[in-house]
């Protein structure tokens, strides 16, 4: 091996970048009819962000509690997502690119996920990523627990994609993500939850 080279552990981002997708049966409420971004999956679990439950909030609301200015007018209406029931008072950015903000997890080679105040600073000036997606908490899993899930038939996952995250209006998106896997949601009964 190569010095400075670190081989991935076996199980190491098992599901990460994907949509997980809830199936038409799962009624819990936190999770009923949305799509997941898996930003972290591993075999000591899994956190993710919702990303088809717009909130009625705008991102000046954040900006003005934080005591960030707002220059850029445009970037105080973009809309703000409830990412999941897990830290709902912590702000979470998907975005593209990645960049070079400081809290950023890369989930792939052209998505990132940042949690510190910079990007948020950056976006306010009108120096933010190209797209993003901010959203107040997570969805989080403990180790075993999202496999079981997809075990039982709660959730389908399959590719993500940046067009149906960032671009496609949120109402559209649980149908659209599942369509991207030729799955229509409607035909679904108890049929197996892999993509």
């Amino acid at each position: 091996m190569t010095a400075g080279v670190r081989s991935k552990p076996v199980g190491e981002n098992l599901l990460t970048g994907q949509f997980l997708i809830a199936m038409p049966a799962l009624e819990d409420p936190n999770f009923a009819q949305t799509v997941t971004f898996l930003c972290q999956h591993s075999t000591e679990g899994a956190l993710g962000v919702i990303i088809s439950r717009p909130l009625e909030m705008r991102l000046n609301e954040i900006l003005e509690t934080m005591g960030i200015p707002l220059e850029d007018e445009s970037a105080g209406d973009i809309p703000v997502y409830w990412g999941g029931p897990v830290q709902p008072e912590r702000g979470f950015v998907i975005h593209s690119p990645v960049g070079h903000w400081q809290g950023t997890l890369a989930v792939g080679d052209d998505i990132g996920l940042t949690t510190s105040r910079d990007i948020l600073e950056a976006i306010a000036c009108g120096r933010g990523p190209e797209k993003l997606l901010l959203a107040l908490g997570y969805a989080g899993w403990g180790e075993g627990q999202l496999e079981e899930e997809i075990l039982q038939n709660a959730w389908l996952n399959g590719p993500a994609s940046a067009e149906i995250m960032f671009d496609l209006p949120p109402a559209l998106r649980w149908r659209a993500a599942a369509a991207l896997m030729g799955v229509d949601l409607d035909l679904l009964s108890s049929q197996a939850g892999h993509g």
